[in-house]
C-alpha cells in the first residue's frame, strides 16, 4: 500500500516560487484598442486586378478554322491550320491531334445535337449548320 504524505513548508514554498517564476517570465498580454462606441472602422478593401484576355482554346480555334474554310477536315489538319494561323498552338505537347480528336469527339457526344461539330466522315469534321 501507498501511503499519502502530506506537502511539507518547504515543498510549498518552492511550488510557490515555480507559479511566480513562470508569471513574471510571461510578458502581460496586450491590450486591445477599441474604436469608441458608433465610430466607423475603415475596411481594408483588396486591389482588384484586371481580368486578364483568356487565349482561345483549342475547340474554339478549331471551330473557328472550320468557319473560314467551310470544308471538313481532319483534326491533323486542323492542328496544322490553327499553328499558322496563329490561332493556338501545341503547349508542348506530343500529340495535339489527338487530344483536339478526342475533345471534338467528346462534344459531340456530350452536347448531342447543340454541338458545333459534326462527323461527316471517319477522322473528318465539319461545322454544325
Amino acid at each position: 500500500m501507498t501511503t499519502k504524505t502530506t506537502p511539507t513548508k518547504s515543498t510549498k514554498k518552492k511550488t510557490a516560487a515555480k507559479r511566480t517564476a513562470k508569471n513574471t517570465s510571461a510578458k502581460p498580454p496586450a491590450k486591445k484598442t477599441a474604436a469608441p462606441r458608433g465610430a466607423k472602422v475603415a475596411k481594408k478593401t483588396p486591389v482588384k486586378k484586371a481580368p486578364a484576355k483568356r487565349k482561345p482554346g483549342a475547340l474554339d480555334s478549331a471551330a473557328r478554322v472550320l468557319v473560314e474554310t467551310r470544308q471538313p477536315m481532319t483534326s491533323r489538319e486542323l492542328v496544322e491550320a490553327m499553328a499558322t494561323k496563329g490561332y493556338w498552338k501545341s503547349p508542348a505537347g506530343k500529340t495535339p491531334h489527338a487530344t483536339l480528336y478526342a475533345a471534338i469527339i467528346r462534344e459531340i457526344a456530350t452536347k448531342g445535337k447543340d454541338a458545333r461539330f459534326i462527323k461527316t466522315e471517319r477522322g473528318r469534321f465539319a461545322l454544325a449548320r
